[in-house]
């Protein structure tokens, strides 16, 4: 198995030399933090990423040119680039954003690259997988649905003072930012097409990742797209939760770590689970997770996957050896 810098793990640390066929879920930074992960582990691995973001550089291009959101999709081809010189100079390309007082203000390169491979080849995944051969990206990268989406919420207190009033919310950007809590996410259109590919790659899975990332913002629309729901309930792959590090503002302000995977169960009933990953430290009450992991039928797996500066964000080193591990099957708890 490839190590340029340290980007595999060796085959012995996978299980048998075993490279499995891997799909993850999600979008933004926290997506970014499991494929960072994910490519030291496997090289059979896809990205399954939302496509509802509306602020920002990918709201404007889609708001102008019709087209996906690219956003997330470019921050997932960052963290499928090698540790190697090529693959930390491309990483920084598509990442670097143009700073100026002219409409290209704030535009992601990756973003305007990604965008111009569309309309020149009139496919979106085979844009991006044009842009992944540029990078050298070990992975793939699919579009959830093949339309852009719009996510609404259900969010209470918005009004403080009407703490128990609901009120719903449009858009990524304006769900994410609530003053409120989020008790539930709906698409827009109700019913969108899954990408073909997408669907394809969940059947074919060894194992799919749930998470980290914006919970109710890039992890359960996926699970919105019916056709893509459908795959992810019936897939003979094994499921895994990956846990977030601490609560996010609006969206799972006050959340505990059974709090997600009790609002999995709200908008997935029928999806079952063979593993939760969670940080040994970032979890209060062991036991209500356990109970919460048993509902859906999986195992605890408790490591510890975070960086030492305190921040609320995964080591990549760390999260790979601990997929290593549940894809191992193995049930360690390391504090």
């Amino acid at each position: 198995m490839r190590d340029p810098g340290g980007a595999f793990l060796p085959a012995a640390d996978v299980g048998d030399g075993r490279n499995p066929r891997v799909v993850a879920l999600g979008g933004g930074h926290g997506l970014h933090a499991s494929l960072s992960a994910l490519r030291r582990v496997t090289e059979n691995l896809t990205a399954v990423v939302t496509v509802a973001d509306d602020g920002g550089s990918s709201g404007r291009l889609r708001r102008e040119l019709g087209v996906l959101p690219p956003g997330d999709l470019r921050m997932a081809l960052a963290a499928l680039c090698g540790d190697d010189e090529w693959g930390h100079t491309w990483s920084e390309v598509v990442q670097h954003r143009f700073r100026s007082e002219g409409e290209l203000h704030g535009h992601a390169v990756g973003n305007l690259l990604i965008v111009a491979l569309w309309e020149l080849l009139g496919d979106s995944v085979a844009g991006l997988d044009w842009v992944g051969r540029l990078l050298g990206a070990h992975g793939r990268v699919l579009p959830m649905s093949s339309i852009p989406l719009d996510i609404m919420a259900e969010v209470a207190g918005v009004d403080p003072d009407r703490p128990d009033e609901i009120t719903t919310v449009r858009g990524q950007v304006a769900c994410a930012g609530t003053r409120g809590q989020v008790r539930s996410v709906s698409l827009i259109p109700p019913d969108p097409p899954a990408s073909p590919q997408a669907v394809k790659a969940v059947a074919e899975a060894d194992w799919v990742v749930f998470g980290p990332g914006s919970w109710f913002t890039s992890v359960l629309p996926h699970l919105k797209v019916p056709e893509l729901a459908a795959g992810l309930i019936a897939t003979p792959a094994r499921r895994v939760v990956v846990l977030n590090l601490s609560p996010q503002r609006g969206e799972t302000e006050g959340f505990a770590a059974h709090t997600y995977l009790e609002v999995l169960v709200e908008h997935a009933p029928r999806l079952t689970i063979d593993a939760v990953l969670a940080d040994a430290a970032s979890v209060d009450d062991v036991a209500a997770l356990e109970r919460a992991a048993d509902k859906l039928g999986a195992r605890l797996v408790l490591a510890r996957v975070a960086v030492d500066d305190g921040s609320p964000r995964h080591d990549p080193a760390r999260l790979a050896a601990a997929f290593a591990d549940v894809f191992r099957g193995e049930t360690g708890v390391s504090r």
